[in-house]
């Protein structure tokens, strides 16, 4: 059994399996949650194959049934490994639209999987994160936000609308959670090549991007800091600013 451990939603690529096999190196048993188990799968046993200890779990965080999806896996994790030290909130999805155009449908699929589902995260882990804080006072929830979080983005109104929503959320739980030694950190991006930016890559070449080892790196990072010091927001931007939308992926 793992002495700590993480959950890491969205985690079957880009910047949520960049996290996954951080924590794995850095020894903390793992529960990966995707939408898509037929990509889920095969994250899972990549990690595996590096030596981790991985829970994999297909669960759809962007419906109102989500509440339950949230719960199934907080419990799988809650069951295999007893703690929690580390919750990546990575999970996040992007829909355009001009305001006249916008369809309730895509709406709430962003607010749902953006917003709602991380809210549900912190309530059904809070007694394990609680009880990690206690213990080593460096309980870590990280949020994926996006550089659209802190400057919002014309098209992308409620993808921005929802990130800012995350960063709000992550400043709120730093002086809630404080005390109970859980620190919040909001992971702002520009641009990252994941599979999330492929509508802009032929404006934006990929190799210019941030890479998803730059966020892994910086995550790690955290995890070492003292308890005395809390993070609560890094923005990650490309060399001379430019297009400023990003997100997770």
């Amino acid at each position: 059994m793992a002495e700590r451990a993480a959950i890491v939603t969205g985690a079957s690529s880009g910047i949520g399996l960049a996290l996954a096999r951080m924590l794995g190196e850095e020894g903390y048993g793992l529960t990966i949650a995707s939408r898509r188990p037929e990509k889920l799968e095969p994250a899972a046993e990549e990690l595996r194959s590096a030596g981790f200890e991985v829970e994999a779990l297909p669960a759809n965080l962007g419906t109102a049934d989500s509440e339950g999806e949230v719960q199934k896996v907080v419990n799988a994790h809650r069951e295999r490994f007893g703690r929690l030290d580390v919750l990546c909130n990575n999970a996040g999805v992007g829909i355009g639209a001009t305001v006249d155009e916008i369809q309730t449908k895509r709406m709430d699929i962003q607010l749902y999987t953006n917003f709602r589902q991380i809210v549900l995260f912190y309530r059904e882990a809070m007694d394990m994160l609680k009880a990690a804080g206690a213990e080593h006072r460096n309980a870590n929830v990280i949020n994926t936000s996006s550089i659209s979080g802190k400057n919002a983005e014309a098209w992308l109104s409620v993808y921005s609308a929802t990130k800012h929503a995350v960063v709000g959320w992550t400043q709120a739980m730093n002086k809630e959670l404080g005390e109970h030694g859980i620190k919040n950190c909001a992971l702002c991006p520009a641009f990252v090549d994941t599979p999330m930016t492929d509508f802009v890559k032929g404006q934006v070449p990929p190799e210019s991007m941030i890479t998803t080892q730059d966020i892994a790196e910086m995550v790690r990072g955290l995890l070492k800091l003292s308890p005395g010091c809390v993070i609560p927001e890094i923005i990650f931007d490309r060399p001379g600013g430019g297009l400023p939308l990003g997100g997770e992926g």
